[in-house]
């Protein structure tokens, strides 16, 4: 008679949280998926997959938020308890996976997915198996690492291995519980180094090398999986900085490895540059209309919705609209993406298509660079419910194409300018409220500059004022002295060693 298949829950919450950002997350911005249909995040443990076919898989509460600003304490309070009510609600099971982002500021909190993970520690007593999957971006304490067994991070920016990097931690779970063996050990290193992501993508050297020495890594006996973390930059917690950490059941060689690491993004400090070239927004608009490439794309990178920015900063679109070669319909096509404005969105609605609109958008969340614009165009689009932005609509005014929602979105498709009766390949110049263009726009893009504007998400990181993270830290503290690169080994146990940690 064989074995009974392992349970595993899988649980987390996650979300990029700038505190930089005067927004705040609400729970509902989480999208919580319950039970069964947690499965059904995950292609690999659809049914008739081997990965699913090989425990028994039980969703617990699994909710992901649009990055944004800090979580505030009722939203966190209502879905950890919530969390919390499930799993005691499950019973008794083998392993738990905990699939978070890594990067979660909470009112109140310093360390919100480790201090969550020792909630469930609590409920699920300290035998059971924990494996965590996280964003690069993500923040690695001491604390997380002592409270989970396996852990490991996508190994892409973008973030092209996501799924991947989930199935993996899914899979190093099943292994172990199959295996029976002792505990992975874990090597942790914290690397006193805190980077943009635009500054650290893995298209371009030295993090294209830096990656790929994770793999080499992992690929020796006696490891189970390697990660390095560049750390989450627009947040001002003591755990917001580098790390690394590789797992299995050879102390010796996953403390080689680490130590292989850890050296290595410390010895490439100095190389880590923009993916981009970058100038202010009047350089990147000049150096666009100049170009005879097209589509011409501009990163408006300060108040990037997808690293935590607010959405709906004024600043670069109220200084594209008084640009005169726009003024025109005649003029240069500019498509814009986006900004909030509940009302506005809502009188272009009411007057429909064609119609000519005076509506005012923006700044209702970050006012500080810039107030409320005042804008009349020719309602151009409407479209009605998208799962982030609700109502999209799309004022033409001159020859610029701006697109209102009624809730913050990211524009990463081709199709989230179709679906608007826009045509990102033909216009002259795309606006997009992005850092690193993801995939599609990349491909798409004739050419591409970053311009460095204000907001939650600032890529002059000097500038936005950090006062809690670690000191030294590079870049901030440029003639710092030689850290400590040495592998901390930290053994499995239910609870924290006193808070954070180092």
């Amino acid at each position: 008679m064989s074995a009974p298949s392992p349970v595993i829950a899988i649980a987390g919450l996650g979300v990029e949280s700038s505190t930089f950002s005067p927004a705040r997350t609400e729970a509902p911005a989480f999208h919580p998926q319950r039970g069964a249909d947690v499965l059904g995040r995950y292609p690999f443990l659809a049914p008739g997959r081997p990965l699913r076919a090989a425990a028994d898989w039980r969703g617990v509460l699994v909710g992901k938020a649009l990055p944004g600003g800090t979580v505030t304490a009722s939203a966190y309070a209502d879905l950890s308890g919530e969390l919390i009510a499930r799993l005691e609600e499950l019973g008794p099971i083998d392993g738990l996976w905990y699939d978070i982002h890594g990067a979660m500021a909470v009112e109140g909190m310093e360390d919100a997915e480790a201090e969550l993970l020792a909630r469930i520690r609590e409920t699920v007593g300290s035998e059971v198996i924990v494996s965590t999957s996280m964003d690069l971006h993500g923040n690695v304490s001491r604390a997380l690492v002592h409270l989970t067994d396996l852990i490991t991070c996508y190994r892409m920016a973008p973030h092209e291995d996501a799924m991947e990097t989930k199935e993996r931690a899914a899979r190093n779970l099943v292994g172990q519980l199959a295996g029976g063996g002792p505990r992975p050990v874990k090597a942790w290193i914290p690397v006193p180094v805190l980077l943009a992501g635009e500054q650290t993508s893995t298209r371009i050297e030295p993090a294209k090398s830096l990656y790929a020495a994770v793999e080499e890594v992992e690929t020796a006996e006696g490891v189970t999986d390697a990660a390095i973390w560049v750390g989450y930059a627009w947040a001002d917690e003591p755990r917001n900085r580098a790390a690394v950490v590789v797992t299995g059941p050879d102390e010796r060689v996953v403390t080689v490895g680490a130590e292989r690491l850890a050296r290595a993004f410390w010895d490439a400090r100095h190389d880590f540059a923009f993916v981009a070239p970058t100038g202010t927004l009047y350089d990147c608009l000049d150096t666009a209309l100049a170009s005879t490439a097209r589509p011409y794309f501009v990163s408006d990178t300060g108040d990037n919705p997808t690293a935590g920015g607010a959405g709906d900063v004024t600043w670069s679109l109220r200084n594209v609209l008084a640009r005169p070669e726009f003024q025109g319909s005649s003029g240069p096509t500019v498509l814009y993406a986006s900004l909030p404005g509940p009302a506005a969105v809502d009188t272009a609605v009411r007057a429909g298509v064609g119609a000519t609109v005076t509506v005012t958008a923006g700044a209702e969340v970050d006012d500080r660079h810039a107030a409320p614009l005042i804008i009349t165009g020719v309602v151009h689009a409407v479209r009605h419910g998208d799962r982030d932005a609700g109502t999209e609509v799309v004022l033409r005014v001159g020859s610029v194409y701006v697109i209102l929602t009624r809730l913050r979105k990211p524009y990463h498709h081709e199709h989230d300018f179709t679906d608007l009766e826009l045509n990102p390949r033909t216009a002259d110049i795309v606006i997009v409220k992005i850092g690193y263009l993801e995939p599609e726009l990349f491909a798409m893009a004739a050419d591409w500059k970053m311009a460095l504007t204000p907001g939650g998400v600032d890529q002059d990181l000097q500038r936005l004022g950090h006062h809690r993270i670690r000191r030294p830290m590079f870049p901030f503290d440029p003639r710092m002295a030689e850290p400590d690169l040495r592998a901390r080994i930290i053994a499995p146990s239910s609870r924290p060693l006193g808070g954070s940690g180092e």
